[in-house]
């Protein structure tokens, strides 16, 4: 990932840094990396974020029309 600093202007730098890795999933992925999780409850959790997705994509339809 590069990210250019223009007019020496680093805190703007970092903060377009931190959106494009906050956009990547990296501090998700950062934080379900801490602990060692038990491949149930991943499969678990991944059917819960699965289901969230579904009914969000759902409602986003429905007020379309």
């Amino acid at each position: 990932m590069e990210v250019k600093v223009y007019d020496n202007d680093v805190e703007k730098a970092l903060k377009v840094l931190k959106n494009k890795l906050a956009k990547s999933g990296f501090f998700k992925e950062m934080k379900e990396r801490r602990f060692y999780e038990k491949p149930s409850i991943k499969k678990k959790r991944k059917r819960a974020e699965a289901k969230k997705r579904a009914a969000k994509a759902l409602r986003r339809r429905r007020s379309q029309y």
